[in-house]
């Protein structure tokens, strides 16, 4: 998996490129949330639930149908998020999808389930330059593997995420203010 650290970065791109003009305070807030909450399956581990089970960790939480549960529930409680039925599911099925993807461009685990309820088969894309992520944070803070995953996740996700925000930003701003 990516870290906890990094599977907010598309939704905070997002933003940047945006502005928070465009997405409301709570509706930004809560896309973060959802884009670390396919981890929460890692309880699974201290209950005893086999990793490659459906209920495993990067299993059901990691499919698109959850994903699309998760925009079906933004869209549900948009009055609340003071943004549009359209605006709040797609973002938010869209910052599960980011976790989707995140963890599968990782080097490691079993892959995700992606097409779960239509097949448990776990997939990983061919190219896999995101170092994986120890589950444990006793493990993550160890000098090597910490610092490796850091490093690694910088480069192949958070300097290429803010450098298209920026520009985006940028063109956005030239369209709103031409010289």
């Amino acid at each position: 998996m990516s870290s906890l650290l990094t599977h907010p970065a598309p939704v905070l791109a997002l933003g940047v490129a945006l502005g928070l003009r465009r997405i409301p305070p709570r509706l930004f807030v809560l896309a973060a949330v959802f884009a670390l909450l396919p981890d929460f399956d890692a309880i699974g581990f201290r209950l005893g639930i086999p990793y490659a089970s459906w209920l495993g960790h990067r299993g059901v939480s990691h499919s698109l149908f959850f994903a699309l549960l998760c925009g079906a529930f933004g869209a549900w409680i948009a009055p609340w998020l003071k943004a549009s039925r359209f605006l709040s599911g797609t973002l938010i099925f869209l910052s599960v999808v980011s976790h989707i993807v995140l963890d599968a461009l990782t080097n490691g685990g079993l892959g995700v389930a992606v097409f779960w309820p239509f097949s448990n088969a776990r997939y990983f894309f061919p190219w896999r330059p995101i170092q994986v992520s120890p589950l444990s944070l006793k493990a993550f803070f160890t000098a090597q593997k910490g610092f490796r995953v850091i490093v690694s996740e910088l480069r192949w996700v958070w300097l290429p995420l803010m450098l298209v925000a920026f520009a985006c930003r940028a063109l956005m701003r030239k369209k709103t203010h031409p010289r």
